[in-house]
């Protein structure tokens, strides 16, 4: 069964809430099934190594999951209006697979949270599409026909799923939030099979 790779750094639960509901989604459709995965966390101490196994949550990425998967799906919170420092540091080590083209021609697409309304959710997603269109993919969004996304006031953007998580870092989604989030892993997964056929 092919598998969609969503791939993702989450410090407060609320991009991995979304992960689990992109799961969700990819695993509505027929035959495909989601692999959940984190990236190691990056200090500015590089004298301690991370566990070789987060404590909780998702498996860290290895090389093969890339080379595995039929499409992929990035998550992170927004730092500045741009995707966190774990997942660019992770995504910066992908030049073996960018010279292999190991994720030309699949289906990709992401996620986000942030703290506030305009916090940068749309400039997050546009910047983690810059790696993925490098990497030769073919870039997903949510398109209009999902009525949500016109009704939504809280996270979903054409560009990506997202969520509002609030000053208090809130990581439980709103119900439109979680239906946009499995509607974009639906989306990916329909694609890759239609790919694979």
């Amino acid at each position: 069964m092919p598998d969609i790779l969503v791939l993702y750094y989450s410090r407060g639960g609320s991009v991995a809430a979304l992960a689990r509901q992109i799961a969700r989604g990819i695993e509505s459709v027929e035959g495909m099934q989601a692999r959940l995965r984190t990236v190691p966390p990056v200090a500015a101490i590089t004298q301690a190594a991370a566990p070789p196994v987060p404590p909780e949550g998702a498996p860290y990425v290895e090389r093969q999951d890339l080379a595995d998967c039929a499409g992929l799906l990035l998550g992170s919170p927004t730092r500045f209006g741009n995707m966190a420092a774990p997942m660019k540091h992770f995504l910066d080590g992908t030049g073996a697979e960018w010279a292999s083209g190991t994720l030309v021609g699949k289906p990709a697409a992401v996620f986000t949270s942030t703290a506030s309304m305009h916090g940068g959710q749309e400039s997050t997603l546009l910047s983690m599409h810059l790696p993925l269109l490098h990497h030769g993919c073919l870039i997903v969004g949510l398109p209009f026909t999902e009525a949500a996304l016109s009704s939504t006031t809280a996270g979903g953007t054409p560009y990506g799923a997202s969520h509002v998580a609030g000053p208090g870092d809130d990581p439980a989604l709103a119900e439109v939030e979680a239906s946009l989030a499995r509607a974009l892993g639906r989306r990916v997964a329909w694609l890759a099979r239609k790919l694979s056929a």
